[in-house]
């Protein structure tokens, strides 16, 4: 067997021939190559798509089998209900958004694998789609026209590429996690609050808190999250949106796909995740791509800071460790961790709200000069949503709020003043004049 995979030849960066007779693509290997591939991909599992998803669960699963714990206490499950619970009442009279909350659960690490692997599909779908294309676009056209079978089984070894990565990665995530919404974005079922009270119970180890103390703050932060989750509509949808549009923009080096195409051995499948991990489809952020970012990076500090304002609100008073709490659990998003790392390897996105303390800043000033019910009304209207300027000048933005809600209240009777205004300007400058 060649050292060089999927038939190519290996190249010559200084023959500079070019012949036109010259085929890179060695046909005498393909009935091997296709029978080694044929026995590898029967092994693991028939998901079909970009993401090998049964393979990503199966190594999640192994992993965490070794490294965690498995299950919980029955009665971890009733403190979880009961936290949150607690939580929710003192919620409610700091925030004009009702409860959200239709289903309290307890999970493992292998339950919050098993529930959020949906989102994760719509996660990592388009840039797997992108990647997987770009293998076949870096074939020569003459083995494109005789590896028949070979290039869905190609289109197999990329799904099997980065199901390895996600599996990985969801391993060490899983084992980390506090809550479903713990890395800022809705990756579970809509209206159910989980915790995971093994991780809870870890994390919990170096806090010197009471453990009942811990689990109420964070039940507090995902009530809070499933509050805003549940009722702005929009919400949810374009925090996805925007990671898809961001995975959709990266562009794909074809010239770094044939050198990985060096490094892998399709006779040995831990090849493959050291050639993708190699840094050489390391991707080229694009204008678009910052832009994305800068939205997306914007709205998760914009949402973590809210939750933030209104936790502290509900359970300042009530829990004596609530500021030690808070500003660990800052940190904790401020700083990335395991949720960053798995998007930076698997979409190539740094999912950090970078401006946390000043979105944080932004809705206490608003919460402040206008009260709870203006400032959560902020996010019935997209158009209302603070920018990345607005968190650079908060007190512009709460200054100027009370007309734009106006204008998207009433916006005829907005125009009209606007004109009368206009008006009145006209008739001022025609008397000085």
């Amino acid at each position: 067997m060649s050292d060089v995979p999927f038939g190519f030849s290996p190249h010559d960066p200084d023959d500079k021939s070019g012949k036109p007779g010259d085929n890179p693509f060695d046909f005498s290997q393909l009935g091997n190559m296709l029978s080694q591939l044929g026995a590898m991909l029967s092994s693991a599992g028939s998901s079909s798509g970009p993401v090998n998803y049964d393979l990503a669960k199966q190594i999640a699963f192994q992993q965490l089998s070794s490294t965690t714990t498995v299950g919980f206490a029955a009665d971890q499950s009733g403190a979880v209900t009961d936290a949150v619970h607690l939580a929710e009442m003192w919620l409610d009279p700091v925030t004009s958004l009702p409860a959200g909350t239709r289903t309290t659960q307890a999970w493992t690490a292998r339950d919050w694998i098993e529930k959020t692997i949906p989102t994760w599909q719509r996660l990592c779908d388009p840039v797997a789609q992108r990647m997987s294309g770009a293998w076949v676009e870096a074939m020569p056209a003459e083995a494109k026209q005789a590896a028949g079978p070979l290039l869905s089984m190609l289109g197999q070894m990329g799904g099997m590429a980065f199901g390895s990565q996600l599996g990985n990665a969801l391993a060490q995530l899983g084992a980390e996690v506090l809550t479903s919404t713990d890395v800022g974005l809705p990756l579970g079922p809509e209206g159910t609050a989980a915790l995971l009270p093994a991780n809870i119970e870890k994390f919990t180890e170096g806090l010197e808190r009471p453990a009942s103390e811990v689990m109420v703050f964070l039940a507090a932060r995902e009530a809070a999250h499933q509050r805003l989750f549940t009722h702005v509509p929009w919400l949810r949808q374009r925090l996805l949106d925007t990671v898809e549009e961001f995975a959709k923009g990266i562009k794909v080096d074809t010239s770094a796909l044939e050198q990985l195409a060096g490094q892998i051995d399709p006779s040995n499948p831990a090849s493959i995740e050291e050639a993708m991990s190699s840094g050489l489809l390391e991707p080229q952020t694009t204008p678009e791509q910052k832009a994305a970012l800068t939205r997306l990076e914007t709205m998760l500090a914009l949402v973590e800071g809210w939750v933030d304002v209104v936790v502290d609100a509900a359970v300042s008073d009530r829990l004596p460790g609530a500021a030690a709490l808070r500003e660990t659990l800052r940190r904790r998003r401020a700083s990335g961790g395991p949720a960053e790392q798995t998007f930076a390897t698997l979409v190539g996105l740094e999912l950090r709200p970078r401006r946390l303390r000043a979105a944080s800043a932004l809705w206490k000033l608003v919460g402040d000069q206008h009260g709870v019910e203006v400032r959560d009304s902020v996010w019935e209207h997209a158009e209302l949503i603070p920018t990345a300027e607005d968190l650079d000048d908060p007190l512009e933005f709460a200054e100027r709020l009370a007309s734009t809600r106006k204008a998207l209240e009433d916006p005829i009777a907005e125009l009209e003043r606007t004109m009368r205004e206009d008006g009145d300007k006209g008739g001022d400058k025609t008397e000085e004049s």
